[in-house]
């Protein structure tokens, strides 16, 4: 694994390099491998740059007819709930790409079972995406975001999900509504070629600094048990998430 943390002035500047980052890997997937995997994450950082990569300078720099787009996790709620991953990004994003919609892989958030809902989707990101280490499907990108316990993806502290092996998805409760979520595991985000996490705000400045100096386990900050095997890990985060950092 290789890992950097880059520190920018503001949260636009993160948007900004996270945009480029997107676009850089997307070309490299292109020229290797002849299609691009991405996987999309919730949360009001990652909404930012959706808005920023529906803009036409975006549209040209990204292949996105060649894209297939998944979700880390999303809200087992229906597309149009205000809650739902998958609605936020059509709403901002998806709605203005020229991506197939043959090649957009929701979570089917409002399936009466979540637990099969999670073997569907695993089966689907298998389908269309390169195998990795173990049998994992391997995304050639996955942008997450780290919530103010240090949870990602739907991998809250303590979660029964975090101890998933073997396979790419789980189920997942948080303690805030909508409880019941669908989650990619630690398997399926270290298997990616590479991880970018956005964090930005002054209120993510303490769990940052903690999840990166090392001393806390994943049980306690998941985003910490985010390493990929064969991969790239980068944090893209402002000043103000960054305070805490040891320069």
């Amino acid at each position: 694994m290789t890992s950097e943390v880059v520190v920018l002035p503001d949260v636009d500047a993160v948007m900004w390099e996270a945009a480029s980052r997107v676009a850089a890997a997307g070309r490299a997937a292109m020229a290797e491998r002849g299609r691009f995997t991405l996987a999309l994450s919730g949360g009001s950082t990652p909404r930012e740059l959706f808005r920023l990569l529906a803009m036409g300078e975006w549209m040209i720099r990204v292949p996105w007819e060649a894209t297939h787009i998944f979700w880390a996790d999303d809200r087992c709620v229906p597309p149009d709930d205000p809650d739902s991953n998958y609605g936020v990004a059509r709403a901002t994003l998806l709605s203005r790409l020229p991506t197939p919609p043959e090649q957009i892989h929701r979570w089917f958030g409002d399936a009466p079972d979540p637990t099969a809902e999670a073997a569907r989707y695993a089966a689907e990101l298998r389908e269309h995406t390169d195998a990795g280490a173990g049998g994992m499907p391997r995304l050639d990108l996955i942008l997450l975001g780290m919530g103010d316990d240090g949870h990602t993806a739907s991998l809250f502290p303590r979660s029964p999900a975090l101890a998933v092996e073997g396979e790419p998805t789980a189920t997942s409760e948080s303690s805030a509504p909508p409880t019941q979520r669908l989650t990619l595991t630690y398997p399926a985000l270290n298997a990616a070629r590479n991880v970018i996490f956005l964090v930005a705000g002054a209120g993510k400045a303490v769990t940052l600094a903690r999840v990166l100096d090392g001393r806390a386990a994943a049980d306690e900050l998941p985003a910490r048990g985010v390493r990929p095997n064969d991969g790239a890990l980068t944090w893209l985060v402002d000043e103000a998430a960054a305070a805490r950092l040891t320069r």
